[in-house]
């Protein structure tokens, strides 16, 4: 089957990002690795590349490209070199989207500029200790002073990726208690300033995969931030979370596929350079046929996923696609990747070996962005079930 998603600007783009992989990460990525992050100098050489600024618009320094296709390509490239951008993707997939829709003229001219150039790097703070995908339950408070020029921030986040080296993380915060009727009513989004006082950055996570991004706990007591820094309307900050969610998940959806797509070719190279009994193992009928079973379940994936790109691309992607798309692409890149690793045997359980990073990194795809659970239930009620 041919693909048509992409065009030659795309292709153009995936030759020069393979270049800088080669040349810029993977000589350094085990440092990286074991550093538990990437270095915050390597998201200037991402500014560089013109990484942060494709669908920022031209005034502000960036492309003005709109659409997700060019980000589609850096998740098949960074999967196939098995190595991640650090915390940068939350920096793009899901910080630009709230820029775009909810700032202000005077806060994109403040914002975008130092978007682009990697001045700034900006994460998203939603989830707390005790909520989880429950965001209707969240209890950090943002209170507007007596004099109306900023609000008082109070609480804590965790699991916020990107945590550690943001300089603006876009706070979901009640400014108002919820009603009897909509509990998910009161919530507002706040661009704020790492450097103010009162923020504070806890532990950096000891996660399970996905080791080079800076994961975080974050803290806030009696932060002040400025009024201008509110995006969008007070109180409507979970609508604005339920609309861009849609791109969210379909960015885990699109990256579990290249995972899974990369753990194809990792296995395939491996069992054909490796022998047992005499013979290279790829020679086996149960290699070819596990090999086989995963590549069709890859090339599923892969139209699933470029059928959700499209339809993000024209604005038409629904919640209930994102989560059907999100659900499935996981699910499969769990069993494939599952199935690659095995074919590894021992090796397979070596760090050393990028099948055994991407089974870890992978796992996380089920949980974050809304578990797998959430997501069929969101599917049912589309239904009508």
């Amino acid at each position: 089957m041919r693909r048509t998603v992409f065009n030659e600007d795309h292709e153009a783009f995936r030759e020069t990002l393979r270049a800088f992989i080669e040349a810029e990460v993977v000589p350094v990525y085990d440092e990286w690795f074991a550093a538990g992050q990437a270095p915050r100098d390597f998201y200037y050489k991402l500014a560089e590349l013109g990484i942060f600024g494709i669908r920022v618009d031209e005034e502000f320094g960036g492309a003005g490209i709109d659409s997700y296709k060019f980000e589609a390509v850096m998740y098949e490239e960074t999967a196939r070199a098995g190595v991640q951008f650090g915390g940068s993707g939350v920096h793009v997939l899901l910080g630009l989207p709230y820029i775009k829709m909810l700032a202000t003229d005077e806060q994109k001219k403040r914002f975008l500029p130092k978007f682009v150039t990697g001045e700034e790097m900006w994460a998203l703070a939603m989830t707390e200790p005790g909520t989880g995908s429950d965001l209707a339950g969240m209890k950090t408070t943002a209170k507007l002073s007596e004099d109306g020029t900023h609000y008082v921030l109070n609480g804590a986040k965790t699991f916020i990726t990107g945590g550690v080296h943001a300089d603006r993380v876009i706070v979901c915060a009640r400014t108002s208690a919820p009603t009897a009727e909509d509990r998910r009513f009161g919530i507002s989004l706040f661009a704020v300033d790492t450097k103010s006082e009162g923020y504070s950055v806890g532990r950096k996570l000891d996660k399970l995969g996905l080791k080079t991004s800076d994961t975080a706990e974050l803290a806030f007591v009696d932060v002040k931030v400025p009024v201008e820094d509110l995006l969008g309307e007070e109180n409507k900050g979970f609508y604005y979370l339920g609309h861009n969610l849609a791109s969210e998940r379909w960015g885990i959806a699109f990256g579990a596929y290249a995972q899974a797509k990369a753990a194809v070719r990792f296995a395939k190279e491996y069992v054909q350079d490796r022998t047992v009994f005499g013979k290279p193992v790829a020679s086996f009928q149960n290699t070819k046929f596990e090999l086989a079973a995963c590549q069709a379940e890859v090339d599923a994936a892969e139209a699933v996923a470029d059928r959700a790109l499209e339809a993000l691309d024209a604005g038409e992607l629904t919640p209930a696609e994102a989560a059907s798309a999100k659900l499935f692409c996981t699910e499969v890149a769990h069993r494939v990747i599952d199935r690659c690793l095995q074919l590894h045997g021992g090796y397979g359980f070596m760090n050393e070996y990028p099948i055994a990073r991407l089974y870890a990194d992978n796992r996380v795809n089920r949980i974050y962005g809304g578990t797998n659970e959430i997501m069929k239930t969101i599917i049912a009620k589309d239904m009508g079930l």
